[in-house]
């Protein structure tokens, strides 16, 4: 019988194929939609200062949607990797201070000024697949498991359409984002 682990693992190579199945210009509108519905959330509306990933290769591109943060006088604050599994949220004003991290994941630099959990008020999660309720299936790391502990303001978790998935498997530690968002819009509950 396989782990959870294995399980885990399979389902990380089955949607990796299903992602390197779409072309350029699939992956362009997709994050283009999904961006739009995440601007229309209440949730984004009302935060001052939102937590949001840096999305790099097949990962669902998050620039347009950084540059509108900052634009709309919002406070932005971006992952910075301090070790296997850690991450602390960086502010950062400017995109250009942003360079490949040791995963080649856009990072600020370490002066970066830190921010709390508790000073965030909207989180943008990555997934590799999710469940409608919420349950994400992330890379295997434990980084924003370990950040979703201890955070209890709003949070979007982005997954397209193609990676929705009915089953992820689940450990105790896997933490669930309750609003999904998708191409087609918002899944599970309304903020």
């Amino acid at each position: 019988m396989e782990t959870i682990q294995q399980q885990k693992a399979a389902l990380r190579r089955r949607l990796a194929a299903r992602e390197q199945a779409m072309t350029q210009r699939e992956r362009e509108l997709s994050d283009r939609a999904i961006i739009y519905h995440v601007t229309r959330t209440e949730e984004y509306r009302r935060a001052r200062t939102v937590f949001a990933f840096v999305g790099c290769g097949r990962e669902i591109g998050t620039r347009a949607l950084l540059e509108r943060i900052l634009s709309e006088g919002k406070e932005l604050c971006v992952p910075l990797c301090t070790g296997p599994g850690r991450m602390e949220c960086r502010r950062v004003q400017d995109l250009s201070v942003l360079r490949p991290g040791s995963y080649g994941i856009p990072e600020p630099p370490p002066e970066a000024p830190a921010a709390v959990p508790e000073d965030i008020d909207l989180a943008i999660v990555p997934c590799v697949g999710a469940a409608a309720d919420g349950r994400r299936l992330g890379r295997g790391g434990g980084y924003y498991d370990r950040f979703l502990a201890r955070y209890t303001g709003s949070a979007l978790l982005l997954c397209r359409e193609r990676l929705l998935c009915p089953d992820i498997p689940r450990e105790a530690h896997d933490i669930c984002v309750p609003a999904v968002i998708t191409e087609k819009g918002r899944l599970g509950a309304a903020g």
